[in-house]
């Protein structure tokens, strides 16, 4: 049986990679494909040779414990935390108003269709369903959207909204589900209820803001040990959910059980790590981070969907009795979703702190919700013999739910998920920005013109024959020559835009260098992170076309710092000192960023990039306010060094310091990679130079 098991699985991921070929051919949603091939799976299991496929099975421990950690990490861990804040009137009404309006939408009005259906099934029933099916999955639909060209804020909000209400949607199915098994007495089980769940939200987000803390300062301990670095971001996912767990079952404070959400407590946790925890870590590791982590969530998600094909087709309740509810329910479930988008985008669109949502935005989101991995869950975890006093039918209450949520589940990945890029060619939101449309037609110019280049050097080689090569030659300079003039036909600015376009792509020079300048130890954690605050918040500005903010540094410096020391005090850690040190560190960051973009501006028309960038009153432009912001800086820095001279003597001997260090790294490292000194003498050398 045990080999069975290890078979089953195995296969599973085998058939797994097999679909994601077809998914990438076809051009199909991977869970779509997923759920179908775990549907036909049943069929072939019944053939004795291949009857081990379905001996691995869902349970609810699997999914709960080991399963959703990853997945929630995985999603948590890349998302920034400043696109969040700057979202976060817009996120927080989907995740807990919407969520809500969809949970109790659900609940009466699938009630009362069932009664119409004649159906007597428990509001509280319904109820519990709708706290299952309100919570949404991004897996699909974020990797449509990027295929597709959704705006980037849209993006982000929803996946914001599905991050955070995963631990709002299981926070009320607990509620419910604790109302199902012990009964409703009125007020008490109201304000229990209401209790359990401020409970499980704060607590959970205060325990989850702990565990990333504390799990980040432990990475900074072991910082260079990379396997231990590893382990404990391995050990952050789980460890977080399993304590959250321990905690909620057993902690009681005046006779009232405290319950923490597990899965807040992680998604927190793992936000923590992403945002601030990645920055302690060895360079090597926070690369491998990503991929360890993008691989284990795509195992989980593709096992998770292909045994939900599995799941359904061995319900034990007949199709012909539960295919009018299913029918049903889905045609409510989509209204819902609709009414609690417009609902709480309508609430957000109020605050004029952040941009409004417009309503082709809210359309797409009211269509391209779908349900997933943690709706399976959820009704994993409804125990068998859950009853209520008036449920008369020969299925339970458990088989019920599973059968209407599989079936919600099948029409969100069928037709949602296969319709979501129709919806947004019709709903125009993959229309391009000026900037991205000269981008194109430029692109697409320098593309036809390297590859005419490149003809001439195959030719040169012997490689190609001059016939071949003058064919070649001539192809690609018509369809240069067709692409120029259509880009010249455009009715857009084209100085403004290719200033916008060579803006972001400075702005990309200073963070490729300012990360360099970190990796190598010659600036601090704080200085990179202030530095790449500004950097990115001025990206997505020009990349929206809006206007400079002159004191962007200043305005950034001092909210980063009093938030940080905000989170400090709630630690019980030193608040850090904007002292001049500091300030000259930072100033002559930017003095070295600003460095190099002016070097690369001044050689644009030697390099191959003059085919994008080809506006000479643009690249002066540019050149321009980086001569500007240099001339600030210096002044800046001047200033700092007048005030105290010994302090210029003094950093410039630590990064010096830290550069050669570096540098002996290196070499070191160069020669026993071309194999010139051996493993024995590395060992030998980096303890003597680094004086172990």
């Amino acid at each position: 049986m045990t080999l069975d098991i290890y078979l089953s699985i195995f296969t599973l991921m085998f058939l797994s990679l097999g679909v994601s070929v077809l998914a990438l051919k076809f051009r199909i949603p991977y869970t779509v494909l997923l759920v179908i091939a775990g549907s036909l799976l049943v069929p072939l299991s019944k053939i004795k040779i291949f009857s081990f496929i379905t001996s691995f099975q869902l349970t609810p421990e699997l999914l709960f414990f080991v399963f959703l950690p990853i997945l929630i990490f995985e999603s948590a861990y890349n998302i920034n935390v400043r696109n969040i804040k700057e979202n976060k009137i817009a996120i927080s009404m989907l995740a807990i108003v919407g969520l809500l309006v969809s949970t109790f939408f659900i609940g009466y009005v699938g009630y009362w269709s069932f009664q119409w259906l004649g159906f007597d099934i428990p509001l509280l029933v319904t109820l519990l369903f709708g706290a299952i099916i309100s919570a949404t999955d991004p897996v699909a639909v974020l990797a449509l959207f990027k295929e597709f060209g959704a705006p980037h804020r849209l993006t982000l909000i929803f996946e914001g909204e599905s991050l955070f209400n995963d631990g709002t949607a299981f926070a009320i199915f607990l509620v419910l589900l604790e109302v199902i098994s012990h009964g409703y007495h009125g007020n008490p089980t109201l304000l229990h209820g209401l209790f359990t769940f401020s409970s499980m939200i704060i607590g959970g987000t205060l325990f989850g803001l702990f565990m990333g803390f504390l799990f980040s300062k432990l990475i900074e301990w072991v910082k260079g040990h990379e396997n231990l670095e590893i382990t404990l971001t391995l050990l952050v996912a789980h460890f977080t959910f399993l304590l959250a767990e321990v905690i909620s079952a057993n902690l009681v404070i005046n006779g009232y059980a405290i319950h923490l959400s597990s899965i807040i407590a992680t998604l927190v946790s793992s936000m923590v790590l992403g945002n601030y925890g990645r920055f302690k870590m060895s360079n090597g590791v926070e690369e491998y981070m990503e991929k360890f982590w993008s691989y284990f969530a795509f195992v989980a998600n593709s096992l998770v969907f292909i045994l939900m094909g599995l799941l359904f087709t061995s319900l034990t309740i007949s199709l012909n009795i539960a295919l009018l509810p299913i029918l049903m329910i889905i045609l409510v479930v989509v209204i819902a979703r609709a009414v609690s988008i417009y609902v709480s985008i309508g609430i957000a669109n109020q605050f004029k702190s952040e941009a409004s949502i417009p309503w082709n935005w809210q359309h797409l989101m009211a269509w391209g919700s779908l349900r997933g991995s943690l709706a399976v869950i959820m009704v994993l975890l409804i125990p068998d013999n859950i009853s209520l006093p008036n449920w008369h039918y020969d299925f339970s209450i458990k088989e019920f739910i599973v059968a209407i949520t599989i079936g919600c589940i099948y029409f969100s990945l069928l037709i949602k998920a296969t319709t979501i890029g129709r919806v947004i060619q019709w709903l125009k939101i993959d229309a391009l920005l000026p900037y991205e449309q000269l981008s194109y037609y430029k692109s697409k110019a320098l593309i036809y013109m390297d590859i005419a280049n490149r003809t001439q050097e195959l030719f040169d080689n012997h490689h190609i024959s001059e016939a071949q090569y003058r064919k070649f030659t001539d192809y690609y300079r018509r369809l240069h020559k067709k692409i120029c003039k259509q880009c010249s036909e455009l009715n857009i600015d084209s100085s403004h835009v290719v200033e916008n376009m060579l803006r972001i792509y400075t702005l990309s020079i200073q963070k490729k260098k300012l990360k360099q300048l970190f990796r190598q130890d010659e600036i601090s954690e704080s200085i990179y992170k202030k530095n790449l605050n500004i950097l990115e918040t001025q990206t997505e500005r020009v990349e929206q076309d809006h206007k400079k903010i002159k004191s962007l540094n200043l305005y950034l410096a001092n909210w980063g710092g009093i938030l940080n020391n905000i989170f400090r005090k709630l630690f019980f850690l030193p608040l850090q000192k904007n002292d001049h040190q500091e300030l000259y560190l930072y100033y002559q960051t930017q003095h070295i960023l600003i460095s190099s973009v002016l070097k690369e501006l001044y050689q644009m028309k030697k390099s191959h990039l003059s085919e994008i960038f080809d506006n000479p009153k643009a690249i002066q432009s540019v050149i321009d306010i980086y001569q500007k912001l240099k001339a600030v800086t210096d002044k800046q820095m001047q200033q700092e060094i007048e005030f105290n001279e010994e302090l210029l003597d003094y950093l410039n001997e630590q990064v010096a310091i830290n550069l050669l260090q570096t540098v002996q790294n290196k070499t070191l490292k160069e020669l026993h990679d071309k194999e010139i000194i051996t493993t024995k003498l590395r060992v030998l050398l980096d303890k003597e130079l680094n004086h172990w």
